[in-house]
């Protein structure tokens, strides 16, 4: 299926290039399969990475793994000129400064709406109460989700589920926010209520990793494409240069089969 033809952003790095996540030589292995071989990528302040490719490339992965939900076996990553902690407090505060949007919600099922985006303010930004609150319902209003506030997830359709999970990230202000295939479980008619607040942030200067199958998301509000492939990084290029002349025989194979069928 083609994909509509949408204005690309402007292919500048944002703000002269100010590297927010640096991932250097990042190897990581499931038993003997060898997810993540040697990856570096570095994703600058405001800037919108998608990353593309094949089931099985690793894309989930090298996203989980910024945060710490991966352990790495190898190299490095560093947030805002940090390496990643271990463990204990400095990983909660990690988690809050890397917001993540998983394919599954991970709402807190026993919990409003409400709660479930006043909790890490309250818990790990120490706010009290009313600021939380105060910040959650303008978070709730921001996502278009307002009117659900003392709902319970289940009472929610995914797409509002899915935009309750981005307030509940936004609501730590966090540095970068992090999408692990953010519409893949959505039925269509909701994907593109989820993407639009993709863009609206991506618009407002948000730092970006996005892994998506959305290849108009991709070609409309990414600064970069960075396309994978058996656990390697193969391409990484402006979205007019990734969909115009891809470079790689795997690349040109991957979009020959997802915008033709």
């Amino acid at each position: 299926m083609p994909v509509p033809e949408v204005p690309a952003r402007e292919a500048s790095t944002p703000d002269g290039g100010d590297a927010l996540v640096v991932l250097s030589r990042v190897d990581k292995h499931f038993g003997t399969l060898h997810v993540l071989q040697s990856v570096d990528l570095t994703v600058h302040r405001g800037e919108v990475v998608v990353v593309i490719g094949p089931s099985g490339s690793g894309k989930s992965t090298l996203c989980r793994a910024i945060n710490r939900l991966e352990t790495i076996d190898s190299g490095e990553i560093r947030v805002d000129g940090r390496p990643l902690p271990a463990e204990g407090r400095e990983l909660a505060r990690l988690r809050a400064d890397v917001g993540m949007v998983f394919q599954s919600f991970n709402l807190f099922a026993h919990k409003t709406v409400l709660d479930n985006v006043t909790l890490g303010q309250i818990k790990v930004r120490k706010k009290n109460r009313r600021a939380a609150e105060e910040r959650a319902r303008a978070l709730l209003d921001r996502v278009g989700v307002a009117a659900q506030a003392d709902k319970y997830p289940a009472q929610l359709s995914g797409g509002q589920q899915q935009r309750v999970a981005i307030a509940r990230a936004l609501a730590m202000d966090p540095k970068v926010m992090l999408f692990d295939e953010p519409t893949s479980a959505l039925d269509p008619e909701m994907i593109n209520e989820v993407l639009e607040v993709m863009r609206q942030l991506a618009d407002e200067g948000m730092t970006m990793v996005v892994v998506t199958h959305e290849m108009g998301f991709a070609r409309s509000a990414a600064h970069r494409v960075v396309f994978m492939a058996d656990g390697r990084l193969v391409e990484d290029a402006t979205p007019d240069e990734f969909f115009g002349n891809p470079r790689s025989p795997r690349a040109r194979d991957f979009l020959s089969k997802i915008l033709h069928h």
